[in-house]
């Protein structure tokens, strides 16, 4: 991985608002067992100005056996959201997308107490499953993102009510509308629900059959890197102490062993952070990798977790952990909003390429042998911090091994053009980062091919 690190005074202020367009999310949620659940959800609440959340759907909660009975807690999330609706008028003064706490109310449904593939068919509808066929049939030209917390239940029960209710063009248009993110197969009935429906488009995250569980690439977001990011210490000092509400209802305890720290787990989050428009995801193509990590597409046709090597290890969970500091530096500064003033928080800076702004990435053609010239000049900062520049070519999100010389020069980066072989590409990352307090951090994905 090459790098550089540069420094750049900014002058300009600019606000804060989502650039580009917003994602469309849906979210199953087995919350009321292991906490890890609400955790992930109020770190989704801090980040609902980049996401249309359309649903937030309470599925059988907790583990299959874990409670001992069969019970959806809705409520769980509802306070949640109050707690939102109490840190809302602050947060709108750092970004006036924040959707309105009641039209998160209004998305809250439940779903079935029961788990597995019995109660899949005729008779298994409920409220969340007629919500996912609502919101897939919904006019918008975005396709609906589902994040699988917990069981797929309700999932299945809507695929199945639509397959067995409409013709088969309209069943498959209706699966070509969204894309599911599934958390370890909690329910156990991926195997038939694939089989059922093979042409869904599908991430499913889970350390592959014969490995050690704590392999799987979500549980990076916890395991392995810098665990100090999730400390106790770490959490009462950007969380859980005078951040607001929200951060109090933040739950303190959950099981995170090798971790040691026992306090974040929030194995659900990377399911929604691999929706998130932030430069450098990219949800249509899980093997470019990101905050929610890594995939790449099976013989069986949907994604599983891939490898990604950082540091000294080469591992699935690798392709989340290695995003950490970032990540949790952005979660503290938003936690800050709650309860702060514009002026008294730092805000993520804004990245230009060669003179174009926003999170898209850029695709580019060269010949080899061209000489590329990559310029971040322009790039600022809405608080008026200090900027750094640090360019990492990802070489397993193009499938490109080979090591290119790259020559740095204040925010420009510049190199030859190497030949490519037919199926691979170059992806280069540039991160610009701040000198507030956090220090945030903004992408922007250049993917670089042979014309």
């Amino acid at each position: 991985m090459q790098k550089v690190i540069f420094f750049f005074a900014i002058l300009f202020f600019l606000p804060v608002y989502t650039s580009g367009q917003k994602q469309r999310l849906l979210v199953t949620t087995d919350i009321g067992g292991d906490p890890d659940d609400q955790q992930s959800l109020v770190r989704l609440m801090v980040y609902a100005n980049e996401f249309d959340i359309e649903g937030i759907i309470s599925s059988a909660a907790g583990t299959p056996g874990e409670l001992g009975r069969e019970i959806v807690r809705p409520e769980l999330i509802v306070e949640i959201i109050h707690a939102y609706e109490k840190v809302y008028p602050n947060l709108i003064k750092h970004d006036k997308n924040y959707a309105s706490p009641s039209d998160l109310i209004e998305v809250v449904k439940t779903g079935n107490p029961y788990r597995g593939w019995n109660y899949v068919g005729e008779g298994h509808d409920t409220e969340g499953s007629e919500w996912i066929i609502k919101m897939a049939d919904r006019q918008d030209d975005r396709l609906l993102n589902i994040s699988v917390f917990g069981g797929q239940t309700d999932l299945a029960q809507a695929l199945w009510n639509v397959k067995n209710n409409r013709t088969p063009e309209e069943y498959k248009r209706f699966i070509s509308r969204i894309r599911i993110y599934d958390i370890n197969d909690q329910d156990k009935i991926f195997d038939l629900l694939i089989a059922d429906h093979p042409d869904l488009w599908y991430i499913l995250a889970k350390a592959p059959e014969g490995h050690d569980k704590r392999e799987g690439a979500y549980r990076g977001i916890y395991l392995g890197g810098n665990e100090d990011l999730t400390s106790m210490e770490w959490m009462r000092s950007n969380v859980l102490e005078n951040h607001g509400p929200l951060g109090e209802l933040y739950p303190r305890k959950t099981w995170t062993a090798p971790n040691p720290h026992g306090v974040m787990k929030e194995g659900d989050t990377p399911s929604w952070f691999y929706f998130l428009n932030n430069g450098l995801n990219v949800p249509e193509h899980p093997e470019f990798g990101g905050w929610g990590g890594r995939f790449q597409k099976n013989d069986k046709g949907y994604f599983s977790d891939a490898i990604d090597s950082f540091g000294n290890e080469a591992i699935a969970r690798a392709g989340v952990y290695r995003w950490r500091e970032d990540f949790q530096n952005d979660f503290a500064a938003r936690m800050d909003w709650c309860v702060g003033e514009y002026n008294e928080c730092n805000h993520p800076p804004v990245v230009v390429i060669n003179g174009i702004e926003g999170r898209e990435n850029l695709t580019l053609d060269f010949r080899v042998g061209d000489n590329v010239t990559l310029d971040a000049a322009g790039s600022s900062d809405p608080d008026k911090n200090e900027l750094s520049y640090e360019w990492m070519v990802y070489k397993e999100a193009g499938n490109f091994s080979e090591t290119i010389e790259i020559k740095f020069s204040g925010t420009m980066a510049t190199f030859l053009m190497p030949q490519l072989e037919p199926d691979s590409s170059i992806h280069i990352i540039l991160k610009v980062s701040d000198k507030g307090m956090p220090g945030l951090s903004a992408y922007r994905r250049i993917i670089l091919r042979n014309c």
